[in-house]
């Protein structure tokens, strides 16, 4: 879980947790919107994926991005 507070950020820290986890031998990457992405055979490879997921989204219409 990470406990470090993020610039711009007040009062408690709230609660968080990683994007990746493993099931097997196999990762997956989540969202916020509770979309899980995989499997990759590394977790590196997820984190390509969670790039590349997030930068499709950064393209899309203010209107239809994730939220």
């Amino acid at each position: 879980m990470d406990t470090q507070r993020r610039t711009g950020e007040e009062g408690p820290v709230p609660f968080r947790s990683s994007r990746f986890f493993c099931v097997g031998s196999k990762w997956y990457f989540t969202t916020r919107e509770g979309f899980d992405s995989g499997p990759f055979a590394s977790k590196e490879r997820a984190e390509t994926g969670l790039k590349r997921f997030l930068h499709v989204v950064r393209m899309l219409p203010e209107e239809q991005q994730l939220h």
